[in-house]
């Protein structure tokens, strides 16, 4: 598998709960109850991921999507159910290199002053859900940084680096670019170890939105 259209998508089918995800659009994944809900919640994410493109300076039509060519489904787990696109999927087995990989950091740069925006101008205090749960603000960027420690950890970074150093050697990867096999040493291809970042990084950013209402 080499070059994808712009529409191309991937399923990750758990036991209860469906992720559909781009395969050309690092983080662009949506999770619902089945195949058609999943790819519906994609195209309905197309303007909140066009922000972060523009922001990128990236070029993103929504009328691109307004239908997805599926390329590949998969089996997902407990991970999938629980709210997690984890699957390494056969596009993230391609080289990133060029002009792609410098989208993708692009791509990935915005979507950390994405999130810092909306929660610089997030409340404190979030809504919370039905049962009361769900946490605050600053737990959330919180959480958001602690998780990519653990991600630089899959891209060979190491721990000691405080948030802002370990963002910028993340980037620099991601330039230099990299085969479709995992990164030395890990099990994360340089493709999916970008998807799994954005992904997180917009999830909370989306959250925190839509929980300031």
């Amino acid at each position: 598998m080499t070059r994808l259209p712009r529409n191309a998508a991937y399923l990750e089918h758990g036991p209860r709960r469906v992720f559909a995800g781009s395969t050309e659009w690092p983080g662009w994944s949506r999770g619902a109850k089945d195949d058609g809900a999943a790819l519906a919640a994609l195209t309905a994410y197309a303007p909140r991921y066009g922000e972060v493109a523009a922001r990128a300076g990236v070029e993103f039509d929504e009328s691109w999507f307004r239908e997805w060519k599926v390329v590949e489904t998969v089996a997902g787990s407990g991970a999938t159910d629980f709210g997690v696109p984890e699957r390494v999927v056969a596009g993230d087995r391609r080289s990133l290199t060029g002009a792609t990989a410098t989208k993708w950091a692009r791509l990935l740069e915005a979507s950390w002053h994405h999130f810092e925006g909306i929660v610089a101008t997030a409340p404190a205090s979030l809504r919370k859900g039905p049962r009361g749960g769900g946490r605050d603000r600053d737990a959330v960027r919180a959480h958001v940084e602690e998780a990519e420690e653990s991600y630089g950890v899959n891209m060979s970074i190491s721990r000691k680096l405080d948030p802002e150093a370990r963002r910028a050697e993340m980037l620099d990867l991601v330039v230099a670019g990299g085969s479709g096999e995992p990164i030395p040493g890990k099990k994360w291809p340089l493709r999916y170890a970008v998807r799994r970042i954005v992904w997180h990084v917009l999830d909370h950013a989306w959250e925190i939105e839509d929980r300031s209402k």
